[in-house]
C-alpha cells in the first residue's frame, strides 16, 4: 500500500490532522522557505506522536554538522536531501530528492531512497508543479525505495500512483490553501491515496 508524507509542517493542528488522515510520514523543513521550521519547535509540536510516525527533516546541500544537530534536537528519523549531498555520514536514512529533467539517469543503488521532484523555482521542493513523468523510464525504477512528489494533490495523486506504483507520496503545496496548509485538503488527499490503492491491488 502507498505511505503518504505530508511536508512543510508547522502547526500543531496540521500535524494532527496529517496524522489521524493516516499519513505515515511527517516532513519538516529547514532549508530557506515560507514553511521553514525551528528544530526546537519541532520537538515541541511532536513530543507525543505514536511510535510509528516517522519525521522527515528537510535540508538543501547541507554538512553533517547541521544535520546531526537537527536529527538531535528535532528527533528526525529520515533526512531528506536537496541539491547537492554533501554529506560524508549520517545517522539517518538519507530520501535523496532528485529534479527530473530530460535525459536524466539516476544511481539508484547509493541511497535508501529517491524522491522525483519537480525543478525548483524560489525555493527547493513545494512549487505545486508536477515535473514532466514521460522522462522518467518508470520499469527503471525501484519501487521499493521511489518517492514522488511534484505537485501532486488530491486530484491527480491517483494517476502518480497508477503510473509508478511508489512506496511514497509526498504532498506540501497541494494540501494548502493561500500558502497554509488546509485542514480538509490533508483529509481529501488521504482519501484519494487510499481509494487508488483499492484500484490498484
Amino acid at each position: 500500500m502507498t505511505k503518504i508524507k505530508i511536508c512543510g509542517l508547522t502547526n500543531r493542528a496540521s500535524i494532527e490532522a496529517a496524522v489521524i488522515a493516516g499519513a505515515e510520514y511527517l516532513g519538516f523543513v529547514f532549508a530557506e522557505s515560507t514553511r521553514k521550521i525551528s528544530p526546537e519547535k519541532v520537538r515541541l509540536l511532536t513530543t507525543d506522536l505514536p511510535k510509528e510516525i516517522k519525521k522527515v527533516g528537510v535540508f538543501v546541500s547541507p554538512n553533517s554538522a547541521t544535520v546531526e544537530s537537527r536529527i538531535a534536537v528535532a528527533g528526525l528519523d529520515l533526512v531528506q536531501i536537496h541539491g547537492e549531498n554533501r554529506l560524508d555520514r549520517c545517522s539517518r536514512p538519507i530520501i535523496k530528492a532528485i529534479n527530473v529533467a530530460k535525459d536524466q539517469s539516476f544511481n539508484t543503488n547509493k541511497y535508501p531512497y529517491l524522491l522525483l521532484d519537480a525543478h525548483p523555482e524560489r525555493y527547493m521542493g513545494g512549487t505545486g508543479k508536477t515535473f514532466d513523468w514521460d522522462l522518467v523510464d518508470v520499469q527503471s525504477l525501484p519501487k521499493e525505495k521511489l518517492w514522488i512528489a511534484g505537485g501532486l494533490n488530491e486530484t491527480n495523486v491517483a494517476s502518480a500512483i497508477h503510473r509508478f506504483d511508489p512506496q511514497v507520496v509526498d504532498v506540501s503545496s497541494g494540501v494548502e490553501t493561500d500558502g497554509e496548509k488546509d485542514l480538509s485538503k490533508i483529509f481529501a488527499f488521504c482519501r484519494a491515496v487510499n481509494q487508488a490503492d483499492k484500484e490498484n491491488y
